[in-house]
């Protein structure tokens, strides 16, 4: 079995929690953890059923306007052409530049 030093460090991490506080105390962390978790989770969806009225996008009177197939802007629906060119972007290859400040001396971080 190979284990890299991540690997390693985190396995430590672990034995040295159970040494120190125990199995029965470390799973009424993770307990009282997840049950926090649970807590906030319901507490961010209450309240965004109290402030926001809309709350998925294809309930948008807008966007339903927006793609209303008589006189909507993208009236060919939301995967046509006119959706396609004006919400998608393009890739522009822009290595050749980097190579080229490379060459003349500039050093990137990244």
């Amino acid at each position: 079995m190979k284990l890299n030093r991540r690997g390693f460090i985190k396995a430590c991490g672990f034995m040295a929690g159970y040494t120190v506080l125990g199995l029965n105390m470390t799973k009424v962390a993770v307990a009282a953890t997840m049950d926090f978790v649970g807590l906030r989770q319901k507490s961010v969806y209450d309240a965004d059923a109290k402030i926001y009225k809309i709350r998925k996008s294809q309930d948008n009177p807008m966007i339903k306007k927006l793609y209303n197939r008589e006189d909507g802007f993208l009236h060919e629906g939301p995967c046509g052409h006119m959706s396609h060119h004006l919400l998608h972007t393009h890739y522009v290859d822009r290595s050749s530049r980097v190579t080229a400040l490379k060459e003349k001396g500039y050093k990137f971080n990244f």
